[in-house]
């Protein structure tokens, strides 16, 4: 395949896979949505592309790195403390996870940016993920729901 294809869609890949993502944030109303994540998620597969083809003995693990950095401060953005409780942290990982995405699909580890799309979707998704431990009785029944034995009281 023609390189510029091969980079293209490298960018299509990341804009659907960090959109679904992004979606689900949308959809659940959280601050950063749908055009946050996707934005996210091609600038990390841009950034990755770049580092790998466009300079030439340079070290694009620095690149990564980077990403890594500047994803922390962004997703800080996003977290809330109140006296009660601490909210945005999810939306905080899933940016993070996004960029994670964006760096595989940018690397060319496509398999790897899908599979890790459909488990940051399902624990979005899936309540069996949602804490629960420290809720007198839920912690059975969530471990029953997790490995699809009966709950017994």
């Amino acid at each position: 395949m023609n390189l510029e294809l091969e980079l293209v869609v490298r960018l299509i890949l990341s804009f659907v896979l960090s959109g679904l993502v992004g979606l689900e944030r949308e959809v659940s109303l959280k601050p950063a949505g749908l055009r946050t994540h996707i934005l996210v998620g091609l600038g990390s597969t841009l950034f990755t592309v770049l580092s790998l083809q466009a300079f030439s003995g340079s070290d694009p693990s620095r690149v990564a790195a980077s990403i890594v950095v500047g994803i922390g401060f962004l997703g800080a953005g996003t977290i809330i403390k109140t006296k009660e409780k601490v909210i945005g942290l999810t939306t905080a990982a899933t940016l993070w996870i996004v960029a994670s995405i964006g760096v595989a699909t940018g690397a060319g580890f496509y398999l790897l940016a899908i599979i890790a799309t459909i488990l940051a979707f399902s624990v979005l998704k899936l309540d069996i993920f949602e804490s629960t431990s420290l809720i007198p009785g839920k912690a059975s029944i969530m471990l029953s729901v997790f490995l699809f034995l009966p709950v017994s009281y």
